[in-house]
Parts: structure tokens; C-alpha cells; sequence
């Protein structure tokens, strides 16, 4: 890491009291044992008051803790409710002086970037793009989807034409916001956009559900259409007066045949049938092509049937890859080839579809490009960079250890981002601690990471350890990737109830990355994030009767529970792994049903990849790439992840 990045820390540095050094670690500025201690709950209620928009609150909370130890956070949280209102929409008369006065005195520190991108969300609101372009080109992360959308829209306002980057942005609806309904308007007046490209995007937020946004996008065109209400919320009514002749009614009867598809395909597929004469045969692809996504998302064996007919409709990112997902299913490997080479190469080039594009070749019989194109993806560390391996006859195994001297561990010990997330972990402010560790990371070597990640390691923050070992590129150490605490319970209570050990790590890598104070949104908590309801009946079967939520949070009692709940589904599920990770994670009723409209038996691999909650299906590739992971670090040799997934049979 460069010097300038510890100058730039270095003031934070001196007001944090409570990380000193000792011996290469940061003792944790933890609240019950520093002078602010008192201090800490009034610096959450600020927080709070600060994500709600409260600008008077927060300068009410903000005076009772003036020495605070976090003083750009102490700031931050006081200016941002200026910036936003109770919605969270950007104010237009938002002050500038504040923001500008801050940006300046913390630049280069990770408080000052998330500044930039908030006050960055004004200058666009106001469409003062002088001001937001001088801005904009000091955001480092440039992470946000509606930033990046008034970054077009200025470049639209000085006479560009940013109508192709535009549709490449535009993909994924709940990321809009203002902003990117701010940019579809203004590429529509400045005719950048055609009405086809706005009822695409109206389509794009239907099929997602934004119903609301989908409202806004369409007021793009002018004057809402008057059946657009019923076309949206009643469609079965107004497709059965038939479509209109004007181009209005052709777009809403496409729209309406997406929103039957979404609670009935086989009835839209009827009615596509019913209208085909009055559609266009473009306008006839876009309506299969709809009722097909929605068939693939319910696993309907008709799904591939209805894609087949989307010939080459502009479909939205998803509906390519359920198009091709469904292709999978049924073993269609000439649609699987046809629909890969249809998606657009950002999408294209995503680990998956190079995989399963390799293997359409394969499959018929264009080995030498399928294996160029295995090669391409088989040195990544992940699920399909496992599998296109195992197809060049590489199994999975541990590269090379890095290792790295205490006094390269001892300089991170000085970097004050990671004292500062340290305070914030402390106080269970995980979004702050990772903001803050995470900054750092952006300007270090391999060997850096690897010190950072053993530092982390050191601290007990075992996912800042995860997460920082996975960043390197070259030099790697697996056993800071893949760590394995407590691994004497792990150990005695899978050997108690028959699972491997592997498995179970894999499983907590992916659930918690070791976090043991870990809550989920829907409240499952622990290393392994039981719900407290299967916690519970859990315990009853193993005679533990009733747990309190601590209990549940206990390592030992935690790992216990997990290791029986996940060794019971396995039990009950032929003992596949594929049908009990999922099951673990979407409750055993899901894989039951996925796995009940099977048509043929279906690779581990096949079945994965066609799970229909986006969660779950990344959840267990994740858990079963771990777990190989884990395996050839236990066993010291390489392992299959292919033979683990193995086969799932109706």
C-alpha cells in the first residue's frame, strides 16, 4: 500500500484512542472498555437518525457527543439527513457549503466517497452537471447505478449520444431509483431513445414487479395511456376485447400478457395463441418470450417449448438466462448454444455462460473450442472455474501457500481504517466496519492482502479475513480463504451425525463467514443461521428441550443443532447434497418440489443452476464450491466438485 494512504489516515489515526498496538495486533476499541463507552449508544441513535433522514435529531444526538472518537462519522451523520428527505429522494436545495467543507478535509478517506455519492445524487437532482462532473470524476468506487445514470444524462446534456451505453446500464430495475426514470426522460426528448426503447424498459420493470417504477417509465411518452391500469393490474379483461390497432395497445397487450404470464403461464401461452393474428411476428417472439420466462421461473416443462418461439426478441438479462436454463432442464443442448450466443456479451462472458456454452459444443462433437473455451474460466476459484477444470481433467486442489512475516502483519496494525472498522464491529456496525476495512484494501499486493487477511485473522474478525484472502490474484493463502475454527466441535458433532466435515464448513463459510454474533434479515442467527423455530425443534429432538435465543448463538450449541438439521435433510434426500444444501437454506419443501417436475434425471451442476430463487441457487453453488475447497485443504489432494453434485433423479 502507498505511503500517501497512510498520510491520509494519519489524522484519523490520533483521535483513536482506543485502538492502540500491541505486538502486531490492534486491541479493539470495544465500547465497554474506553472512555467513549458511554458515548457509543447516542453515537447509534445519531446513526439511526441519519439513515431516517433526521436532520434535526441527528444535530440534537451529534452535540451530546462532540469528542466522539469517529469525527468524520460524527460529521457525516450530521450533514447527510440534510441531503435527503423523510423518502430518501435527493433535496434540491440541499446545502453545498457543508458537503463541500467536508469532502475537502477527509479527501481520500472512505467517509469522503460515500459523501461524493450522496451529494452526487443532488447535483443530478438539480441537473447541475458542471458541478456533478467535477464531482463525478473524484468518485472512486463508482458503485452506484443511479449515479452512473445522471453520469449519462450530463454527457446526453453537452450533445453526446449515450443511447447504447444507456441500454447497457439499464438492466436491472430495483437499482433505478430517480435517477435512471431522470435519464429515460431525457434520452426520450432528446430522441436518443425511441418509444420501443421505453416500452421495453415499462416491459423490463413489469417482469421484475417495480409495478410503481414501471408507472414512472411510461410516463415518459406523455399523458399515462388510459387502459395502461387495467392492461397492468387486470390483464385477463383487457386482452379479452382483443388488441387495438394503434401502437399503444399493441405495447400494453404485451404487457399484460407478461403479467398473466407471472400468475399463470399456461393460460398467457393460450392467449399469445389466441391473439398471434394481431400481432406483429416481432411483437409475437417478446410475448413468448415473456410467458417463457415466467414457465422457467415456475419450472414448467413447457418452458423451453414457449422460449423456442421467442426467436430473437429483445429479452431482458434474466429471461436470457432462464431461457437458457430451461434448455438445461430438458437437455436441449442446440437451444442451450442458440440462447448463450443471443445474450449480450456482458452477460455472455459471466463464468456460467462461458461453462455451459463450452459443454453445448461439446456435446456436439466441437471439442477443440470447448475445451479453448474451459480454459478460459478453469484457473478461477469458483463453481464453474471447478467444473471447466474437472473438463480439461483438472480436479480441484490448493495452490501454492504465500506466506508472510509478522512484520508485514504488524504494518497493517497501523493502518487506521482498520482500527476505526474495528471500533465499528465492536459496536455491530458491520456496513461501517466494512466500508472502512475494505477501503485500504483497494492500493495493496498480493502479499499485502494476505498480511491484512492474517491480521484480520488475529482480531477475530474471521470474514474480514475470508474476504480479504479471496482478493488476491496471484500469490494466495487457502488456509486464510477456507480458515477452520472451532475445529474440535465441528469435528465431534459431525462425526456424531454422520457428515463431512468439509460439508459443514463449507456450509458456515457461506452462512455466516464465521461471524458468530450473525443475525439474518428474517432472523436466523449463529455460525450456522438456524431460524429460531428449526433451532428449537431441533433442540426438542436432541433432549435439550427449550433454548433460549443465547443458547441458539452459542458456538457449541449452534454447531450442534446445524450439523443434526443439515445431516437430517441429507438423510432425506438420498443423501444428496445438491437437494440438502438447498433445503438448508429454502427450507426442505422447496428441493421436494423443484425436483417433483423433473422430467429425466438432471446433473447436480444442471439442477443447481435451475433453482428459481436467486439466493438460493448462488447459495448452493457457494456452499458446494466451499466445500471442495475444504476437502482438498483437509485431505491434501485434489477433489471433484462434479462428483459431489452427482445426479438428481425425478
Amino acid at each position: 500500500m502507498s505511503n500517501s494512504l497512510f498520510r491520509v489516515y494519519r489524522a484519523v489515526a490520533l483521535t483513536l484512542s482506543a485502538a492502540a498496538v500491541v505486538a502486531g495486533t490492534a486491541a479493539c476499541a470495544a465500547p465497554s472498555g474506553d472512555a467513549f463507552a458511554g458515548d457509543d449508544q447516542t453515537f447509534i441513535q445519531l446513526r439511526e437518525a441519519a439513515r431516517r433522514n433526521d436532520a434535526a435529531k441527528a444535530a440534537q444526538l451529534a452535540a451530546m457527543i462532540p469528542n466522539y472518537p469517529a469525527p468524520s462519522y460524527l460529521e457525516y451523520f450530521q450533514i447527510k439527513p440534510q441531503l435527503f428527505d423523510a423518502t430518501g429522494r435527493a433535496r434540491v436545495d440541499a446545502p453545498d457549503a457543508p458537503v463541500l467543507s467536508f469532502l475537502q478535509r477527509y479527501d481520500g478517506q472512505a467517509i469522503a466517497d460515500r459523501m461524493r455519492n450522496d451529494y452526487l445524487l443532488v447535483l443530478g437532482a438539480r441537473h447541475d452537471w458542471r458541478n456533478f462532473d467535477e464531482q463525478y470524476k473524484r468518485f472512486v468506487l463508482d458503485d452506484d447505478t443511479q449515479v452512473k445514470c445522471y453520469a449519462l444524462e450530463s454527457r446526453a446534456a453537452r450533445g453526446e449520444n449515450v443511447a447504447d451505453a444507456a441500454r447497457a446500464l439499464l438492466v436491472e430495475p430495483k437499482n433505478y431509483g430517480d435517477a435512471c426514470v431522470d435519464l429515460i426522460t431525457a434520452l426520450t426528448v432528446n430522441q436518443q431513445f425511441s418509444s420501443d426503447d421505453v416500452w421495453q424498459q415499462v416491459r423490463l420493470a413489469f417482469e421484475q414487479n417495480y409495478t410503481t417504477l414501471g408507472g414512472k417509465i411510461v410516463d415518459a411518452l406523455g399523458p399515462r395511456p388510459v387502459a395502461f391500469d387495467q392492461a397492468t393490474s387486470a390483464p385477463p379483461l383487457f386482452l379479452a376485447r382483443g388488441v387495438g390497432p394503434d401502437a399503444v395497445s399493441h405495447q400494453l397487450a404485451l404487457i399484460a400478457i407478461g403479467r398473466m404470464a407471472r400468475n399463470d403461464p399456461d393460460q398467457a401461452a393460450g392467449m399469445v395463441t389466441s391473439l398471434a393474428s394481431s400481432l406483429t411476428k416481432q411483437e409475437q417472439a417478446i410475448a413468448w418470450g415473456a410467458v417463457g420466462y415466467q414457465g422457467a421461473v415456475k419450472r414448467s416443462p413447457l418452458a423451453s417449448v414457449w422460449y423456442a418461439k421467442s426467436a430473437n426478441a429483445p429479452l431482458s438479462n434474466a429471461a436470457y438466462e432462464w431461457r437458457t436454463r430451461s434448455a438445461l432442464l430438458v437437455g436441449n443442448w442446440p437451444m442451450v448454444r442458440w440462447s448463450i450466443e443471443q445474450m449480450p456479451p456482458s452477460l455472455r462472458n459471466d463464468p456460467a455462460w462461458v461453462y455451459w456454452h463450452a459443454r453445448a459444443l461439446k456435446q456436439s462433437g466441437d471439442t477443440l473450442q470447448a475445451n479453448q473455451e474451459f480454459e478460459q474460466i478453469a484457473g478461477q476459484f469458483n463453481f464453474y472455474g471447478q467444473l471447466a477444470g474437472e473438463e480439461l481433467g483438472q480436479r480441484t486442489k490448493i495452490p501454492p501457500r504465500t506466506t508472510v512475516s509478522d512484520a508485514e502483519i504488524g504494518e497493517m496494525a497501523k493502518v487506521p481504517g482498520f482500527a476505526l472498522a474495528q471500533r465499528f464491529y465492536a459496536l455491530d456496525l458491520r456496513l461501517e466496519g466494512n466500508r472502512e476495512w475494505n477501503w485500504p484494501l483497494r492500493g495493496m499486493t498480493d502479499r499485502q492482502l494476505l498480511a491484512a487477511a492474517e491480521y484480520g485473522k488475529r482480531v477475530d474478525l474471521l470474514d474480514r479475513t475470508v474476504n480479504t484472502a479471496d482478493r488476491t490474484k496471484a500469490e494466495h493463502d487457502f488456509t486464510l480463504r477456507y480458515p477452520s475454527p472451532y475445529r474440535s466441535i465441528v469435528e465431534r458433532y459431525a462425526q456424531t451425525t454422520g457428515l463431512d466435515v468439509e460439508w459443514a464448513y463449507g456450509l458456515i463459510r457461506q452462512e455466516s463467514r464465521f461471524i458468530t454474533s450473525a443475525r439474518s434479515s428474517v432472523g436466523a442467527g449463529g455460525l450456522m443461521q438456524l431460524m429460531p423455530a428449526t433451532a428449537q425443534l431441533v433442540a426438542k429432538k436432541l433432549g435439550l428441550g427449550t433454548i433460549s435465543r443465547a443458547q441458539m448463538h452459542d458456538i457449541d450449541t449452534n454447531i450442534q443443532l446445524g450439523t443434526w438439521y443439515l445431516a437430517d435433510i441429507y438423510n432425506n434426500f438420498d443423501s444428496s447434497p445438491v437437494l440438502a444444501t438447498a433445503g438448508y437454506n429454502a427450507g426442505p419443501g422447496r428441493p421436494r418440489q423443484w425436483r417433483q417436475v423433473l422430467t429425466q434425471p438432471v446433473e447436480g451442476a444442471i439442477f443447481a443452476e435451475t433453482i428459481p430463487f436467486n439466493e438460493t441457487r448462488d447459495y448452493v453453488k457457494n456452499v458446494l464450491s466451499n466445500t471442495t475447497y475444504y476437502a482438498a485443504l483437509f485431505e491434501g489432494k485434489p477433489q471433484s466438485l462434479k462428483k459431489r453434485l452427482g445426479m438428481i433423479s425425478p
